[in-house]
């Protein structure tokens, strides 16, 4: 399978096309439906009800997008097989999503679904041998790579409290992803990280504040098991094997400190995880005096940050890759400790 600068280019802009323009019309079917989102809970910090189902918009895109580009470029049974091995678990992922959005599942029987899904995805991963073995033990290997999918899935969709802020976070993630895999030839996680970036800009045209419309479950899961399934598979190949590890956790970094700070906040506090709240990381910035879109601009800052860390890494000596990996850490725990300090409400 080989991809041309002009086939990049133009997987991008179709599947930018394609997602903000189905994008108003998801919003037209959610308000003729009523599948909105009506700020009837403490910790939702819209004040009129805003539209679900951007997700479909964003799922159908990069679905239809991919499957194309898959059939039109060199067609094998092995390049739909491992298009089909991300996109297919991602789908089911979406419909349950779409299903929460609709009809309110309970928190606990939308995560064990989740969880079972996000395992199948990840043992579909070990199988096929698409994550190579990064412990050398089959048994760590999957461990690592169940928690990885399972993990960052919710992590996303519990980072998607805020105008803007999962979308645009996945989008930069991807782009740099996108380079990371193009540099080392990785076509079709190359392609499909450049196709995830397209939608998520798409999307993001209408969800930037004040937000037209929001993705909802179906399109925060998505893009979870989604964007989870391609950095685990990428090969960064850097020669510390520290830097190795560290690179994928680096460009979902901040989606993971935001579920980090959360969970051990509600668990000392004696509240469950999955309970809505107001301590999410864009909480804590407005609570600093922060607007909306300056929060999510710092949102999206930290991510490019980190996601900058990446691009330097897989580009670096030796000495170097432990240099930029260390100060990425200890960044990491700096915000950690930081927002953690702050006062919950």
């Amino acid at each position: 399978m080989f991809l041309s600068t002009n086939d990049y280019t133009l997987l991008f802009f179709t599947s930018f096309s394609i997602v903000s323009a189905l994008t108003p019309l998801m919003r037209k079917l959610a308000l003729k439906y009523e599948v909105i989102d009506t700020p009837n809970e403490s910790h939702k910090t819209h004040k009129d009800p805003i539209p679900y189902l951007g997700g479909v918009a964003i799922v159908i895109g990069v679905t239809l997008v991919t499957y194309g580009a898959t059939l039109l470029s060199d067609f094998s049974r092995s390049t739909f097989w491992l298009a089909s091995s991300v996109i297919f678990p991602a789908l089911v992922m979406a419909v349950i999503g779409l299903i929460d959005d609709i009809k309110r599942l309970s928190p606990w029987s939308r995560f064990l679904v989740q969880n079972v899904i996000g395992i199948s995805s990840a043992a579909v991963l070990v199988k096929t041998n698409t994550v190579g073995s990064p412990t050398g033990s089959l048994v760590f290997d999957i461990g690592i790579s169940i928690l990885w999918v399972v993990g960052l899935t919710n992590a996303i969709n519990f980072f998607d409290n805020l105008d803007g802020g999962a979308s645009g976070t996945v989008a930069i993630s991807s782009g740099f992803l996108f380079l990371i895999a193009y540099q080392n030839q990785q076509i079709l996680i190359a392609a499909m990280a450049l196709v995830l970036a397209g939608s998520t800009i798409g999307f993001l045209i209408w969800n930037r504040p004040p937000a037209r419309i929001y993705m909802g479950d179906a399109g925060a899961l998505f893009l979870g098991l989604l964007l989870a399934s391609l950095t685990i598979r990428v090969e960064p190949n850097p020669i510390n094997k520290w830097a190795s590890f560290a690179m994928p956790i680096f460009l979902v970094a901040v989606p993971i400190l935001d579920t980090s700070v959360v969970v051990v906040k509600r668990i000392a506090r004696g509240v469950s995880p999955f309970q809505g709240g107001r301590d999410h990381l864009s909480h804590r910035l407005m609570r600093l005096g922060l607007t909306k879109k300056q929060a999510v601009v710092s949102l999206w800052l930290l991510t490019f940050f980190f996601c900058a860390l990446t691009f330097v890494i897989s580009n670096s000596s030796y000495e170097k890759e432990g240099l930029v990996t260390g100060s990425g850490i200890v960044a990491w725990v700096f915000l950690f400790v930081f927002f953690a300090k702050q006062r919950d409400l």
